[in-house]
Parts: C-alpha cells; structure tokens; sequence
C-alpha cells in the first residue's frame, strides 16, 4: 500500500486529513488532494520550477496543508518562517533563501509593509485580506483559478528551515536532496515512526498537533501523520486544557509535545487534570529541549508508560528513541541511535569512553548543508565526516544517551563551566514557578556570573521572600558557584511556542545592561 495522501485521496477521500481544534473547520483527503494540486499550478503559474524557493509565513491554519502537499509535488523548497519573527529577520530569511514568493495573511499586517519594502522584487499572496490590497494578491483567488489536476512534472518537494537564531543571524538548514525524486517515495521517517514510535499504518491514527508548523518537529510529524493516513488534530495555539479536551473529544491515539507543554499540565489544577477521558491516547512523543527527570516521572504516572522521547534535530542527521520502560530503568536518557550512529568527542576530536560528557556527532551517509554558510557547515563537522547540532552529553555503557545541555548556553564564572539546564531544571519544579531560563550574565570578578530569570506561576509572589524561598530550594543539589548570583521575575519568558528559549533575547539584555552600569 502507498503510504502518501495521493494514494489515501484515491481510496478514502472522505477521511478526514485535518481538523482545526479552535474553528472546527475540517478538511477530508479528497479536498487536500485537489488544493494541493491547484497550489502546484498556483506555485508554476509564479514561475517557481524544480528546485525554487518559497516562503511561507503563517499561523497554525488550515491552507498550510495545502502548501505542504502542493509544494511536495512540485518539486519546490517550502521556507517556513517563525510567526514571532520582526519584519527584518522575516526578510532576512526571504532574502537569504532567494525566495521568489511570500505567502503569508492579515494576521502578519503589522510587519508586511516592511517586508515588502525589504523584499522589493519578491511576489505575495495573503490570505484574509481584504485590507491588505487584496485583487491579484488573493491567495484564495489565485488558488481557485487553478485546476485540481495534477501538474505533468510532479516531484518530491523540499522544506528548508531556517535554525532559530538563538546565537546569531539564523541559517537556512539545506536538506540533502531526496534519494528518490518520486513524491510518492517513501522517507527515511517513516520507517522511524512505525517500527520506532509504533504509529499505526492502517490509517486510524488520530494524531494531535500543538506546537507551530513552521517548526521542524510539527512539520515533519504531521507529514508523516498524512502518509500514515491518519487524522491531523491541530491547535491553533497550545492552552493544557484545551489539549487535553482535544485528546478525550477527537479520540486522539498519537501526539508530539516538548517539556514545557508537560510543566504546563502538570502545574493545572488536578481536578482539571482528572477531568478528561484520554483513554484513546495510546503514544506520546516528545522532544526539542531535555526534560526534567521529576516532570517526566509524574507524566507517566499520569498518562501511562505511552511517552516516547527522541532526540533530533532540524538538521535531521540521527536520532535518537526511547520508550518510557527503558527511560523508567535509566531516568534522563534520550534512549539509543535509531537513525545514524552516535559518536561523543572531546576538543580535541578523539572519542570519549562511557560516562564522559562531550560534543554529540552523527554519523550518516545523507548529511545536510548550511545555506550560504560554508563556514558554519565545517565548524559542524567532524574530520572523519561526522556532523554536530552543538549539543554536550555522553553515552552510558549500554550505549544510552544523556543530554548535558547546549554548547552555546554554557557559562564560564571564575574558570568552571556551569551547565544552565540542570538548574533550570531544577526550577520548573518548584510549585511557585512557571517557567525558568538561567543565562550567564558579564561579571567584571568572575567573567560571567549566573542569572535565573523565573516567571512565576503567580506575579504577585514575585519578590525577595520568593526568591529566599527558591534558594532554600536549590541549595542541597547546587554546589555554590552553581547557585544564581542574582533572581529576576517577570510575567513571560521568551520562549517560542514549539518550547525554544530565545536566550540570546535574555543574554543581549544583560550585556547591555552589564554595558550601561560600567559606562
């Protein structure tokens, strides 16, 4: 059986390929099938061939779809873009991508001025428009006149995302091209997702989508979820409750989530956490940052031994499983290689033995490139041709892997190097806190000296006698020159919806500030 919505159109094309949570909209495989078609024609008719770039910047709706499988077909590079992007780091992207469309709606009226005048030569087409010049820029419109009919080239696509930039101006991740240019060819995850994940093949998959598209994680897993022939039950934004209603109301079987979404259940009320029947959700996945050992513990016991965890990243260059029986024997792993082989390294390049923390390599035969950056592709690479994401962890002697945290996110303060993520932690653990990013902020005695940003769950305990309370807290794990030199609470952290701490906001902040009171 062919495993792509192409095939599931021809057999169930009333089966529903998406349910919107908040609108309730729907659309069956059949109606995905001819959109996707028309946006082939649509993608040609703008002159956009085998191999060309677009950009698509939208919220989580119903027409991204549309896009994903036209574009999968046409042979063309899908750019998605953050929907929390300001106009210059949006055209930025545009530019740096040489994308020859904009796609976006009037939910981004506030920075498409500037875009445009940014991006003089590049077309646009929105979506709900009518302020915004509407006509011949009518993405409704435009697609309507086109035929449902295949086009005669049909392709597989390409999506090229864009790293977050959370060190930097972000870098286009130019995926290696297809081994098979059929659309309907198999890829490499979805073997991943049967035989790793267990997601069933036979089209019953319910499979529920909080997190962003534009993001690699809810781009890739819904995809997969469509070849599946499966139902994709996407929230326009993630809210706990309302995923848990989704769960009990859509039958949901499968979904993907990142630790913040698991904090962010676990601190509702637990009459609202025992409300909902989610007996049909049978696999959870999560990923994109490493959860803390006592949220995950307490999600299990909450929802079952169903929670898989893997580690990946947009790059695509290995990945790592494991279900929550083997994290249960060895609580803080990201489970063992099921795509690509793990090698962990010290500065120099030599392998490390078991236990010993170092940079993670991958190991594969199909590795991506940097766009426009050949400098940053060979900083990622290893001599014997192995690639890094720039994460610092070990292997136990079972060939388990352990996450550290970020190369990039390390602090140094007086000669040690301080891992934020365990005291971060540590944090989200405390009943009073929401969320916690700890940064290293310029220190003239020590170089950097540590900084924990907290939001709490209530602004109003904001305060010193929180913040004594929190250092009680920490102190029987943290050894002194771990301990954050100074607290600061605010209402919201800048953190991406997919889970992403944008540090670089947070440490920019302080420096400027460290900056000023030297001045």
């Amino acid at each position: 059986m062919s495993m792509h919505p192409i095939a599931h159109a021809a057999t169930r094309p009333d089966h529903p390929a998406v349910i919107m949570t908040g609108s309730g909209q729907q659309m069956t495989y059949g109606e995905m099938e001819a959109e996707s078609n028309r946006f082939a024609h649509l993608l040609r008719a703008h002159g956009i061939g085998q191999g060309d770039a677009f950009a698509v910047l939208l919220e989580n709706r119903i027409e991204y779809f549309t896009i994903i499988w036209g574009s999968q077909r046409a042979g063309t590079m899908l750019v998605p873009i953050s929907s929390r992007l300001t106009a210059p780091e949006a055209a930025y992207i545009i530019r740096d991508a040489q994308a020859k469309l904009l796609i976006t709606s009037g939910y981004f009226a506030g920075i498409l001025e500037d875009i445009r005048k940014e991006c003089p030569g590049v077309a646009v087409l929105v979506m709900d428009a009518k302020e915004l010049g509407g006509g011949a820029e009518d993405f409704a419109a435009a697609l309507a006149a086109q035929s449902p009919d295949p086009i005669p080239d049909q392709r597989a696509g390409m999506v090229m995302l864009y790293s977050s930039g959370t060190t930097g101006r972000p870098k286009g991740i130019r995926p290696a091209p297809p081994e098979d240019p059929d659309p309907m060819a198999p890829v490499p995850l979805l073997g991943l997702a049967t035989m790793g994940a267990g997601m069933p093949a036979d089209g019953s998959m319910v499979y529920l989508s909080p997190a962003p598209l534009y993001h690699a994680a809810p781009i890739g897993w819904c995809s997969i979820a469509h070849r599946l022939g499966g139902t994709v039950v996407m929230m326009e934004k993630f809210e706990p409750e309302a995923a848990l209603q989704a769960i009990e109301r859509y039958h949901v079987t499968d979904s993907q989530w990142v630790p913040t979404h698991f904090v962010r259940f676990l601190k509702l009320d637990p009459a609202v956490r025992t409300r909902y029947d989610l007996s049909s959700h049978k696999r959870a996945l999560h990923a994109a940052a490493p959860c803390p050992v006592p949220i995950k513990r307490d999600m299990i016991e909450w929802w079952g031994p169903i929670i898989n965890e893997y580690y990946a990243g947009s790059e695509m260059i290995g990945m790592t499983l494991v279900k929550s029986e083997h994290w249960l024997m060895k609580p803080g792993t990201v489970g063992v290689a099921v795509h690509g082989k793990v090698h962990v390294c010290g500065p120099d390049g030599e392998e490390l033995g078991p236990d010993e923390d170092g940079l993670i390599f991958f190991e594969n035969d199909n590795l991506p490139t940097y766009h426009n950056d050949p400098a940053k592709t060979a900083e990622a690479m290893h001599p014997k041709g192995w690639m890094t994401l720039g994460d610092i962890g070990h292997l136990d002697a079972d060939g388990f892997l352990f996450l550290t945290d970020r190369k990039s996110h390390m602090i140094i303060s007086g000669g040690v190097n301080i891992y934020p993520q365990e005291i971060e932690n540590l944090l989200v653990t405390h009943p009073k806190v929401m969320d916690a990013a700890v940064i290293g902020a310029p220190c003239p005695d020590l170089g950097e000296q540590v900084v924990a940003v907290v939001q709490p769950k209530d602004m109003a305990q904001a305060g010193p006698e929180l913040e004594a309370e929190l250092r009680t807290f920490l102190a029987p794990s943290l050894s002194k020159i771990k301990m954050p030199k100074l607290f600061d609470f605010r209402p919201e952290l800048p953190r991406e919806a997919n889970g992403k701490l944008y540090k670089r906001e947070l440490r920019d902040e302080y420096a400027a500030r460290a900056k000023a009171d030297a001045a």
